[in-house]
């Protein structure tokens, strides 16, 4: 399943911050705040444009901040509860005044771009990622944004597989799961 290649990239870089920057859980294990929130940042972005340049503290900051809302939306998608994603969608929006341009960098075809006016790294990946979710929430495959389900992780995920079936942020998580699923059935016999 491909939305677009941009757009891909884009959703994956809002599930990259939400999963670096926001404390919760991860496979298991507490995730607290990230000690290094500038080398975190730059993960999360890399998963969607691995050569991204390296942030500033600052900007790390303002993504985080960003993170927070965009893990709202993976939330509420989880939830069955659109309307509130859309609602937290549209105010960063709002919020970030994102306005398409096309653009054509790094040998890339035209392709199109979403930024705010006068705006900052940050606030330019706000716009280009509320944008992106706003892409995959007009369709119907808005059920392709989750947060896992393997019990004490709440990362999130982007399902671009074709059936539509992934639950896990990881096969790490996947596998955690099944492995006590299959303990589970060998004590029970």
């Amino acid at each position: 399943m491909d939305f677009n290649s941009h757009t891909d990239a884009i959703v994956r870089v809002a599930a990259g911050l939400v999963n670096e920057l926001t404390p919760g859980e991860r496979r298991g294990r507490p995730f607290p705040p990230p000690p290094d929130l500038a080398a975190a940042a730059t993960e999360g972005l890399r998963t969607g444009y691995p050569g991204h340049r390296e942030v500033t503290e600052e900007e790390a900051g303002e993504l985080a901040g960003i993170a927070v809302r965009l893990r709202a939306v993976f939330t509420a998608v989880a939830a069955e509860d659109i309307d509130a994603a859309a609602d937290e969608v549209n105010r960063l929006l709002e919020d970030t005044r994102a306005r398409p341009m096309l653009q054509r960098h790094d040998g890339e075809p035209w392709h199109l771009h979403f930024h705010g006016p006068g705006g900052t790294m940050a606030g330019d990946w706000a716009a280009s990622c509320a944008t992106g979710l706003a892409i995959v929430l007009g369709t119907e495959f808005h059920d392709r944004l989750g947060v896992c389900t393997a019990p004490h992780c709440d990362r999130v995920y982007v399902d671009v597989s074709r059936n539509g079936t992934r639950r896990f942020c990881s096969t790490t998580c996947q596998n955690r799961v099944k492995t006590a699923a299959f303990r589970a059935r060998g004590k029970g016999a």
